[in-house]
């Protein structure tokens, strides 16, 4: 559906490639060859988050499940689990089960999400990454042993420079929610006299009609949720991609695939933007249509070839699974069943 399920998805393939036996503890309808499901649908399928959030109902739906793989953990010996969810009670679960588990953590610190990982300061075998340094400093005032940094990894043989000609067009892919900036990027590109391509699902369909209202007139065009090979035609062929987070991205996907895409990105300079674009592309102030469109202006200065070989060097599926491999030998060894020897592991892969 999105940047985490993607990177789900990726993590399992490059873990595969490098030597592990992986396991996909997930939904019914995950299309992993080594899937054990541990519920008929995903929540987002029966109780989307945008109506069901902070009820009883989603929360004992993602109970029920996560306590299935509980359950299947505990059955089966895994030599290490990588927690990919947002579901905090997790963290907790595995500490007291004393079950080595990596926890990646792809969103700010939120209430008891936070909590948990608190209570797991300087647990070695609950070892806890982050997307980018922007977020070390939100999840503990002191640095602890047992958190790190892990870049997301992208597949750049996937998500590489067009072949043929460009289409000219601006391009914006995403959740199309506040927080996302959509409305400030319609605003932007209107000033700027420029035409731009949107692809995400419309999670929040009220302010979605706001966005495509404000674009009324303009050349904008909607294409719907896009995947796999239309989504990355679509990107590679664009004049640049904006990204435009009104909040502290933990990463930016999105950024990074358009990077290794050789497309030049213009973002807001919030979160971990500044990081995963660096010198190659723009950055301008968080949530000023005026100036984003100001360096839609500049575009054609930015160099394509730069963009590529950024992500290539920074953000590659093999440097993600480096650093994961270092936070599940960590993990191991606190449950004094590490194999100096070896890197290889079987895994567990919650999402």
């Amino acid at each position: 559906m999105g940047g985490m399920e993607a990177h789900a998805a990726l993590l399992c393939q490059g873990l595969r490639s490098a030597g592990h036996d992986v396991t996909l503890l997930a939904a019914q309808g995950s299309s992993d060859p080594q899937l054990i499901r541990i519920c008929e649908e995903p929540y987002e399928s029966v109780l989307p988050w945008d109506e069901w959030r902070g009820t009883s109902k989603l929360d004992e739906f993602q109970r029920r499940a996560f306590a299935r793989a509980r359950e299947i953990v505990a059955e089966q010996s895994f030599d290490v689990v990588h927690n990919n969810s947002l579901f905090p009670d997790l963290i907790d679960w595995a500490r007291e089960d004393g079950i080595a588990m990596v926890t990646s953590q792809h969103v700010p610190p939120f209430g008891k999400m936070a909590d948990a990982v608190r209570r797991a300061a300087g647990c070695g075998i609950a070892q806890i990454t982050v997307a980018s340094h922007s977020q070390m400093p939100l999840w503990f005032d002191e640095p602890s042993a047992n958190i790190r940094v892990v870049h997301n990894g992208i597949d750049c043989r996937s998500w590489h420079p067009a072949e043929d000609g460009l289409s000219g067009r601006l391009v914006w892919t995403g959740r199309i929610t506040p927080n996302k900036g959509l409305r400030e990027t319609i605003e932007a590109v209107r000033k700027a006299g420029a035409a731009l391509d949107i692809a995400g699902p419309a999670e929040d369909r009220s302010y979605f009609e706001e966005c495509m209202e404000a674009g009324s007139g303009a050349d904008i065009r909607y294409l719907g949720q896009l995947h796999g090979d239309a989504l990355r035609l679509l990107v590679r062929q664009a004049r640049a991609a904006l990204v435009t987070p009104m909040w502290d991205e933990p990463f930016g996907l999105v950024a990074a695939e358009a990077l290794a895409s050789g497309v030049p990105v213009i973002a807001f300079d919030r979160g971990a933007m500044r990081e995963v674009v660096g010198p190659v592309g723009l950055l301008v102030e968080g949530g000023s249509s005026d100036r984003l469109a100001r360096a839609i202006a500049k575009i054609d200065t930015l160099d394509r070839g730069r963009c590529r070989s950024r992500a290539v060097e920074r953000f590659s599926v093999d440097a993600m699974i480096a650093g994961y491999e270092g936070a599940y030998h960590d993990a191991i060894a606190a449950g004094d069943r590490a194999s100096s020897s070896s890197c290889s592991s079987t895994t567990a892969l919650l999402a």
